[in-house]
């Protein structure tokens, strides 16, 4: 009976750094130089000759046929904690999941060594900094750029048409009733760790705020077409482009 197999000759584990996602079979699968089995030189060891890992998802995605969250995430300079399929032979690896740290330095481009981002030096981007998001940490000295973005962004002074005093004067139609609003500031104030925080490499947010007293949620597309829920139940919608309402039936307003 064969007794070198997975589950029964041991768990050899590993932690390493993504180096390539550029799966050619778009499985999710990434490249991994992982620690004390690859050497950091790159020369001896060049990312395309690493093995590819599968990566590990939760049970509440099916990951077959499309159904489920689509297995991708990591980027290149990730590092991630796996183990090996295939034991010793150190060859099949699966990753389990992503390390969050405090990187100390910032990739180099085509550098001499690996355990960092050489392809693109995209990531770490911040040095010296959580790897948490900054929506998340709440660093007042060190906000999230869609945040500062969000503050600066607000429409003042909007006037109110009052329809039943409309006047022409000149040719000129006058409806303004003389009064206005201001669009309300965002009502942001996260404390860590309330925060739970989404964001893509393109720029797109998702917030869920359970910070207690200032609950929110709040969406956003990377050109900032968005939308914000207070902890009161107040809702900002912007719309940065054009705007379509379609409705194939009725539509109900209540003010």
């Amino acid at each position: 009976m064969q007794q070198n197999f997975m589950g029964k000759s041991g768990f050899q584990w590993f932690v390493g750094v993504v180096e390539d996602r550029q799966d050619p079979q778009k499985l999710g699968r990434v490249r991994v130089r992982c620690l004390g089995y690859h050497t950091e030189i790159h020369e001896d060891l060049k990312t395309e000759d690493l093995p590819w890992a599968h990566p590990m998802n939760p049970i509440t995605s099916a990951t077959i046929s499309g159904i489920g969250q689509t297995p991708l995430g990591p980027v290149e300079g990730t590092w991630v904690v796996g183990f090996f399929q295939d034991g010793a032979d150190a060859q099949t690896p699966i990753v389990m999941g992503t390390l969050p740290g405090v990187p100390s330095s910032l990739p180099t481009k085509d550098g001499s060594k690996g355990f960092q981002d050489r392809l693109n030096a995209n990531y770490p981007k911040y040095e010296n900094e959580p790897d948490t998001n900054r929506l998340a940490v709440n660093n007042e000295e060190n906000p999230h750029p869609t945040l500062t973005l969000r503050k600066a962004d607000r429409d003042l002074a909007v006037g109110v048409a009052n329809t039943d005093a409309t006047t022409v004067v000149d040719d000129v139609v006058n409806a303004d009733d003389g009064t206005f609003w201001n669009e309300p500031e965002t009502t942001y104030a996260a404390e860590y760790p309330y925060n739970h925080v989404m964001e893509t490499e393109g720029g797109h947010l998702r917030e869920y705020d359970d910070t207690v007293g200032a609950k929110r949620i709040h969406e956003r597309h990377s050109s900032g077409t968005g939308y914000e829920i207070a902890d009161d139940g107040t809702k900002i919608t912007r719309v940065k482009k054009d705007n379509y309402n379609i409705i194939s039936a009725d539509n109900y307003c209540h003010i």
